[in-house]
C-alpha cells in the first residue's frame, strides 16, 4: 500500500492538534481514536485547499 501522507506531514498535524507528545512516547497507536479522526479531518482540509489553489488539471 502506498503512503498517502508523509511522516513530516503527520508530525506537523500531530503538533498542531497537540498529540505529538502521545506519538513521541506511545507511537501512533497510542493516539485516541477521536484525535485520529481529527488528524484525518485536518489532512482532508489541507488536501482540499491544495486542490483549490492548484492550477486546473494538476492534482
Amino acid at each position: 500500500m502506498a503512503k498517502l501522507m508523509s511522516d513530516a506531514l503527520k508530525w506537523e498535524l500531530a503538533k498542531e492538534l497537540g498529540v505529538d507528545q502521545i506519538v513521541a512516547t506511545e507511537g501512533w497507536g497510542g493516539v485516541p481514536s477521536r484525535e485520529c479522526g481529527n488528524l484525518v479531518r485536518k489532512a482532508i482540509e489541507l488536501a482540499e485547499r491544495s486542490m483549490v489553489n492548484s492550477p486546473a488539471g494538476k492534482f
